[in-house]
């Protein structure tokens, strides 16, 4: 598979031939008063003088999309400098040990336990290739309890996909979509909620009834062989030398808390947006490392690290932007819009909402970026939702699950693979053991997307 750039930059060029081939056209607009929102006007699709994209307009594309989208990249970079502040405190690693010691006799209840626990950074962080560092520490406690390296795997990755997925308070994928679908961030979160707990209790009871069956027997484990080898030459974790929490570490337990919950109170009450959500993430940032102890240097060494970190996904964003200014300076972004809801528009009402979510989960194999595809796809599937009479905030629920459900068996996710790398587990092992929960994940998706349509979800 090309690397993300590769298929970004295929995806401009695409754009401009297409600005070559539809007719150009165009909606009316008007703004909502009420709301503020800029709405297309149904049944006023027009034809317009075309503007096809020159040879020199590819690059200036590009550099366009990076402007443009700004506010998002420098959002974005202050969010990672902020949340790598944060994980060089070691609270993280002192509270997985905690959690790890406390319920290393417990049994199948550690699962859902640990499920619960990466959820949390899943749907707060966006915590998702990060998570293979405490691999080890769910496989040692998996082994401990006589099941098998695959469960210790799965209890601690698919814990943070299902935060991820839900995306309550992610600024990655749930925020960045709600701006460009100009709905208030973080809106609507009592549904995902219950998105989230349903996620939860699906994949801990598929995972308790694997690991009850590898307890029973270890022979039908599906990683047997190569557990017999790596539990005998694998490096035991010696969980009573995990970090402990010390009280630095309940501080900035307490400053994360604080800062989400103002966050909340924030968006819902003040009307923040993307200037404000920054600033708050920022000062968590500095906050965490002060009651850490730590000096203006290292907080900001820190930063720096977490912000060139994130690069990848700041540019990934810019080149993302360039197809829709391609499109949107071709005067053909609304002829795709137009041509899209006539043909999802041959289904049955009811169901035309789907056609929305499917797009998006057949996406995601080619976009595998969160960030990437929120600017890709978005500022097609909110004209389109209007247009289809679906809210622009079931658009977006549409969005994440696109984006979540298949990220669990994608070879180009570097979530999955890293785990699997860690693990030693074999991906033909893994799509065995993850491709009937995912199917039942895709079938939730579909439930609550016809839920969504039905209650008019905003």
């Amino acid at each position: 598979m090309p690397h993300t750039f590769v298929i970004l930059f295929i995806l401009v060029l695409v754009a401009t031939v297409l600005t070559y081939i539809i007719p150009a056209g165009e909606f009316d607009r008007v703004k909502d008063e009420a709301t503020g929102k800029s709405l297309l006007v149904p049944g006023s699709y027009h034809h317009v003088e075309a503007n096809p994209t020159g040879l020199w307009d590819i690059p200036k594309s590009i550099v366009r999309g990076l402007v443009d989208s700004a506010d998002v990249v420098f959002f974005i970079f202050i969010i990672g400098g902020a949340f790598q502040i944060i994980t060089s405190t070691g609270t993280i690693e002192a509270l997985t040990g905690r959690v790890a010691r406390s319920f290393a006799n417990k049994g199948l209840w550690v699962i859902p336990v640990f499920i619960t626990l990466f959820s949390v950074g899943g749907f707060t962080m966006g915590m998702s290739t990060e998570v293979m560092v405490f691999v080890p520490i769910g496989i040692a406690i998996a082994r401990a309890l006589g099941y098998d390296a695959l469960t210790g795997t799965a209890m601690i990755s698919l814990g943070a996909s299902c935060g991820f997925t839900a995306g309550l308070l992610n600024p990655f994928n749930v925020g960045l979509a709600q701006a460009i679908a100009e709905v208030p961030i973080f809106s609507g979160m009592w549904l995902r909620a219950i998105i989230l707990v349903c996620l939860i209790s699906v994949t801990s009871i598929y995972i308790m009834r694997y690991a009850s069956r590898v307890k029973s027997d270890p022979t039908r484990g599906l990683v047997h062989e190569l557990e017999q080898e790596q539990a005998a030459d694998a490096p035991a974790v010696d969980l009573n030398k995990l970090p402990t929490i010390r009280i630095t570490h309940i501080l900035t337990i307490i400053t994360i808390v604080a800062g989400f919950a103002l966050l909340i109170w924030g968006v819902s009450k003040e009307g923040w947006w993307m200037e404000e959500l920054a600033a708050l993430f920022l000062s968590m940032g500095v906050i965490a490392g002060l009651v850490s102890g730590f000096g203006p240097s290292r907080i900001a060494s820190e930063f720096v690290k977490g912000a060139s970190g994130i690069a990848y996904g700041a540019f990934i964003i810019g080149l993302a932007r360039g197809i829709m200014v391609v499109l949107d300076q071709g005067n053909v972004i609304d002829s795709v819009v137009y041509g899209m809801s006539t043909l999802v528009g041959e289904l049955p009402s009811s169901v035309q909402v789907l056609g929305m979510y499917f797009f998006q989960n057949i996406m995601n194999v080619f976009i595998t970026s969160g960030t990437g595809m929120a600017v890709t796809t978005m500022p097609i599937m909110v004209p389109l939702s209007d247009l289809l009479g679906v809210t622009r905030q079931t658009a977006v629920l549409a969005f994440q699950f696109g984006d979540g459900f298949t990220n669990m068996i994608l070879p180009t996710s570097s979530a999955l693979m890293g785990s699997l790398a860690v693990s030693g587990i074999p991906y033909q092992k893994w799509v065995r053991f993850f491709w009937p929960l995912m199917v039942m994940w895709i079938a939730m998706g579909i439930v609550f997307m016809l839920i969504a349509n039905a209650i008019q979800y905003s």
